[in-house]
C-alpha cells in the first residue's frame, strides 16, 4: 500500500506472521529507472518470501524494472492494475489500465519473458461504469493469455474520479461472489481474495473457497490479526506474543537508529499493536506524542510499553493484556 508498508512495516509484519507473502508499497518504473534504484529496492533479508509491487503501463521499462527486482532478490513481482489514487491515473498505471487489457497483456508477457521468478497481477472487479461481471472475466482472460496465472482480486471496482483513494477502499460495493465465480470458470488460475477482510476468522472462511487472501487495511491497523491468522493455520507454530513483538523491533530499532534512521518513521507502524485491549490508547499516544522528541531514541518502544503498564493491572495469559487503563 503507497506510504505504509515500507521495510520497516514489513520486518514488524514478518515477525508477527514468519510463514506470510509480504508485499512492497507500489513502486513505479519511473521511480525505479530514473530515481534512487538502490533505496526503493532495499530490504531485510528476514523479509522473505518477499514481492516486489510495480506501477507502470511500458513492456519494456516493466521488463527492465522486472530484471532489477530479480536481481535485487525478491521472490515474485506484482503488476498493479488496482491501485485508484489521482497519482496512478495522471502516470498512466494503476486501475485504468483494466481499460486496456491488450496492454496489460503486453506488459505482463513482457515481465515474464525477462525474469524467472513468478509474475503476478494485482486487479479490482472494473473501474467507473465499467463494472459487469463480463468486463472483469474478459479482462482476466486477455491479461492471462500472457502466460500470468495469479490474479490477486480486490472485491470492488474503483472509481477513477469522484472519490478518494480511502473512498475507494470502503464505498464501492464488495462483491465476493464474482470473484468466486472467477474462481470456478478460470480452474487454471490462482484467485487470491483481497478487500474488506478485517478478522483472522474471516480469512479463513474465504481461504475454503479461495487459493488465497490478501491482508491490507487490517494489516495495518490491526497488525495482531497476522498472529493470530499464523497460529490458525500453523496450530503448532511458535505462539508469539505482542511484548515479544515489541522486544524484537526494539532491538530492530536499535540498529536503524545508528544507521540514522529516525525512530517515527519505523513506530508509527506499530500504533495499532495493542488495539482492542485495554491500555492501547495509552501506548499509541504515548509514540505519537514521544517519538518526534527525540528522533534517535531507541528506547521508544520499551518507553512505551512500560508507560502502559503504569496504567494498567496485568492478566495473566498467552499474551499481554491489562485489566485497566486507557
Amino acid at each position: 500500500m503507497l506510504d505504509w508498508t515500507d521495510r520497516h512495516c514489513r520486518y514488524f509484519h514478518r515477525i508477527l506472521a514468519p510463514s506470510a507473502l509480504l508485499y512492497t508499497e507500489m513502486v513505479t518504473t519511473g521511480a525505479l529507472i530514473h530515481g534512487d534504484s538502490g533505496r526503493h529496492l532495499a530490504y531485510s533479508g528476514e523479509e522473505h518470501p518477499l514481492a516486489l509491487q510495480l506501477g507502470g503501463s511500458d513492456p519494456a521499462d516493466l521488463a527492465a524494472c522486472a530484471r532489477m527486482a530479480e536481481a535485487a532478490g525478491y521472490d515474485e513481482v506484482n503488476l498493479n492494475v488496482g491501485c485508484p489514487s489521482d497519482r496512478v491515473q495522471r502516470g498512466r498505471f494503476g486501475a485504468c489500465l483494466m481499460l486496456e487489457p491488450g496492454l496489460v497483456r503486453d506488459c505482463v508477457a513482457a515481465m515474464r519473458e525477462a525474469v524467472q521468478v513468478p509474475v503476478t497481477v494485482k486487479t479490482r472487479l472494473g473501474v467507473d461504469d465499467h463494472d459487469s461481471y463480463e468486463f472483469f472475466s474478459d479482462f482476466v482472460g486477455e491479461v492471462s493469455r500472457s502466460g500470468c496465472s495469479l490474479f490477486i482480486v480486490h472485491a470492488r471496482k474503483a472509481w477513477l474520479s469522484g472519490l478518494s483513494p480511502k473512498e475507494n477502499r470502503e464505498i464501492p460495493e464488495l462483491h465476493y461472489d464474482r470473484a468466486l465465480r472467477l474462481k470456478n470458470e478460470f480452474p487454471q488460475l490462482t484467485v487470491v481474495l483481497n478487500g474488506g477482510i478485517r478478522t483472522a476468522q474471516e480469512a479463513m472462511h474465504h481461504l475454503e473457497r479461495f487459493d488465497g487472501v490478501m491482508l491490507g487495511r487490517a494489516a495495518y491497523q490491526t497488525p495482531w490479526v497476522l498472529a493470530e491468522l499464523q497460529r490458525l493455520l500453523e496450530p503448532g507454530a511458535d505462539k508469539r506474543t505482542r511484548e515479544h513483538a515489541v522486544h524484537a523491533m526494539t532491538e530492530y530499532l536499535g540498529r536503524q537508529v545508528r544507521d540514522g534512521v529516525p525512530v517515527r518513521h519505523i513506530s508509527r507502524h506499530m500504533l495499532g499493536l495493542f488495539e482492542g485491549l485495554p491500555g492501547a490508547i495509552r501506548w499509541g499516544g504515548y509514540i505519537s506524542e514521544t517519538a518526534h522528541l527525540d528522533r534517535l531514541n531507541s528506547r521508544l518502544l520499551q518507553d512505551a510499553l512500560e508507560h502502559m503498564r503504569s496504567g494498567s493491572a496485568p492478566v495473566h495469559g498467552d499474551d499481554i493484556e491489562w485489566a485497566a487503563g486507557k
